[in-house]
């Protein structure tokens, strides 16, 4: 029985509200008009001019600063809670409190991590938003290592303790290459949310050392041109090859599982 047309109606029309302005977005940024609104001919100077913006390049160099950094702590961080919360806790609670992080809203998050870094009297800069993104991207890592944990393969675990392996050395030599998809699908994903994160930063960050979503909110306070719809779409570019690298890691773990 073949289904109605009109049940794909609302499908599309979904679809069109999501990505109609990003495909606008996109074609504008080839604009050779300086309006941003009326599109006078095909030109790629846009992207020159935002190769020579310094406040860019400064913003991007501390995001990529950030983001690495941060991506690097996450997926330790977020491998162990994995290990732990899968392995040895056995508490609905503790599990709650692990990924707490990626639900809570980034303004409540974003607050209480100023309030924090004001009460140990710790100085706001790169270092206090690298560990503030490494805080919440520590429980995405968790919840995509966590899955690839579900499927792995605990007897060849348990082998390599009955053969005399220190769990140290099961852990580094067993479980870790069956994690290694999973962990690099979470790591992706990981500097994915960093490099696209603005509240966090925006509350933990210092005004000498502003991120580059940071950057941009300050350019767009006073209109939108061509250039921040050329620093859109790399942007964009950056943000589904990194999504899409990661789930093509989540398919790989699936598989291998």
């Amino acid at each position: 029985m073949r289904k109605p047309r009109l049940l794909y109606v609302p499908f599309w029309a979904t679809y069109l509200f999501l990505y109609a302005p990003i495909v606008v977005l996109v074609g504008m940024s080839f604009n050779s008009g300086g309006s941003p609104y009326s599109f006078d001919g095909f030109s790629l100077k846009w992207y020159g001019e935002l190769a020579g913006n310094a406040d860019i390049r400064q913003g991007l160099v501390n995001t990529l600063i950030v983001a690495v950094g941060a991506t690097v702590l996450s997926t330790v961080l977020g491998t162990l809670l994995a290990v732990g919360m899968a392995r040895h806790s056995r508490s609905k609670a503790l599990d709650a409190i692990g990924v707490l992080p990626a639900v809570l809203p980034d303004l409540v998050l974003g607050i209480g991590l100023l309030m924090f870094y004001v009460w140990v009297k710790m100085e706001l800069g790169l270092r206090s938003v690298l560990l503030a993104h490494a805080v919440f991207g520590m429980a995405f890592v968790a919840a995509v290592v966590r899955t690839r944990l579900a499927h792995a393969d605990t007897s060849l675990e348990e082998a390599s303790r009955d053969l005399g392996a220190t769990p140290v050395t099961t852990f580094f030599r067993i479980t870790l290459p069956q994690l290694a998809p999973g962990i690099a699908a979470g790591a992706l994903l990981a500097f994915t949310l960093s490099v696209d994160e603005f509240v966090i930063a925006f509350f933990t960050s210092a005004p000498t050392e502003p991120t580059l979503p940071i950057v941009i909110y300050s350019m767009v306070r006073f209109g939108v041109t061509p250039e921040i719809n050329a620093l859109a779409t790399v942007l964009l570019a950056v943000s589904f090859t990194v999504v899409i690298a990661a789930q093509r890691m989540t398919r790989l773990t699936e598989s291998l599982s």
